[in-house]
């Protein structure tokens, strides 16, 4: 028995082979034992489906009892052996193995019942909370993605347990985005929805992801939430600012977009910028960003965005006008500062450039065009983004080895979208030394 002292010599007496050889003469009925014994109360034995089962036998109370191990070869005869330890461990601490299974299987039953009655608002809230540590999101990134489903999906089935939401009720709600066509919208809610899914279904909550299928069934072409539509020619572009800063907007709102448009920042990074970071009276016009406004969190150094003259000028009129305090871009009508939807509205309503430009296709734009022009290395286009790099080389350019390229780089980037705005042939010949 488990319960009493055994040597070495009696436990281990089998093998994979002898195991082998016994199934098939216990199978034919040939079989001299019932059972095959490993010793310590472990040994294989034929179910009535003659199906080989590991048990163990023990002790406890003054009672003999079973133990079920588990299936072979699924459970291995090491494995089996493992588990026969582990029963023995628990026979020396006064503890019954078969009641602390038991015990352990109500538990899980109870975390499984009590998650079933988590809503939907009060699952997405921890979703949250893990998604912005695990990616480093900035405290914006983390209210807009929050709002986003305050506004579309809290007040349609945030109540509603998180096991009982289904495919229809996440449908109805991107349908409504799309025939608002907010596509962009949609097509960012539904891929946050379907990670929330996916971790309801690692915690148990739930056994299916009822966004499945519905990106593909529902958002148009063109609006998936891995592809912004961007412009890519200096003429599509130069007409964009100029609508633009013809538009029926606050001056902040101009502001801003042109603020985007001449460095490609984040819209986020833009939005809340603050007069401290800038230097506009240096010889070399800078925007330093704080790491810790960045997507990219784990770098050692601020973000340093040059700035060309013309966002330069543009920027010390304002600074004129405002003071040149708090943020750069307040909210016209309350608030600290703009909101995204505000510059989102301006492009998809006010200039109507919905799926053909959008706000953060600047980036696109200035990553494909300063590339394709062969005047810049990848590296220094690559800085001026703050995009992550893949080697420690790369990285280290980062701490101004690169700074004198992207001073030229944002030199002939504002040049050539200053040109474009006038309607004059862009720079993309031109030299700066």
């Amino acid at each position: 028995m488990v319960g009493v002292p055994i040597s070495r010599r009696a436990l281990d007496k089998l093998s994979d082979r002898q195991i082998v050889s016994w199934l098939k003469q216990a199978r034919l009925g040939t079989a001299p034992t019932k059972k095959l014994s490993d010793g310590g109360g472990l040994y294989l034995t034929l179910t009535q489906a003659a199906t080989p089962a590991w048990r163990i036998k023990y002790r406890y109370a003054n009672r003999e009892r079973l133990f079920s191990v588990g299936l072979y070869p699924e459970i291995t005869l090491a494995e089996a052996r493992t588990e026969r330890g582990r029963v023995r461990r628990l026979l020396r601490e006064g503890v019954d193995p078969v009641g602390a299974r038991r015990e352990m299987k109500v538990a899980q039953l109870r975390h499984i019942e009590d998650a079933s009655r988590s809503t939907f608002e009060g699952f997405t809230g921890e979703w949250l909370e893990r998604r912005k540590v695990k990616k480093g999101w900035s405290k914006i990134h983390e209210r807009q993605v929050r709002q986003t489903l305050e506004r579309n999906l809290f007040k349609r089935f945030g109540t509603v347990p998180v096991r009982d939401v289904t495919q229809t009720m996440v449908a109805d709600a991107i349908e409504d985005l799309i025939t608002r066509r907010r596509f962009e919208t949609a097509a960012k809610l539904l891929q946050n929805v379907s990670l929330i899914f996916k971790s309801a279904q690692l915690r148990h909550h739930r056994i299916d992801n009822p966004a499945d299928g519905l990106a593909e069934e529902l958002i148009p072409s063109g609006h998936l939430a891995h592809k912004r539509p961007a412009f890519l020619t200096f003429d599509q572009l130069g007409d964009v600012l100029r609508r633009s800063d013809m538009a029926p907007v606050a001056p902040q709102v101009k502001l801003s977009l042109a603020l985007i448009a001449y460095t490609a920042v984040r819209i986020g990074n833009a939005l809340t910028a603050d007069w401290k970071e800038f230097d506009l009276d240096a010889d070399i016009p800078m925007w330093v960003i704080p790491r810790d406004k960045m997507k990219a969190k784990k770098r050692e150094c601020d973000h340093k965005v040059v700035l060309g003259p013309t966002i330069t000028s543009d920027l010390r009129k304002w600074r004129g006008i405002t003071g040149g305090k708090g943020y750069v871009f307040p909210a016209p009508a309350g608030g600290a500062h703009l909101r995204h939807e505000t510059l989102e509205k301006v492009y998809r309503k006010t200039l109507s450039l919905e799926g053909k430009h959008s706000v953060h296709g600047w980036r696109a734009a200035f990553a494909t065009l300063a590339k394709d022009s062969e005047l810049f290395s990848k590296d220094a286009v690559n800085l001026q983004l703050d995009h992550v790099h893949d080697s420690a080389v790369a990285l280290a350019y980062d701490r101004g080895e690169r700074l004198q390229e992207r001073i030229r780089l944002a030199n002939w980037w504002d040049a050539a979208l200053s040109k474009a705005m006038r309607g004059t042939e862009a720079v993309g010949a031109v030299r700066f030394a």
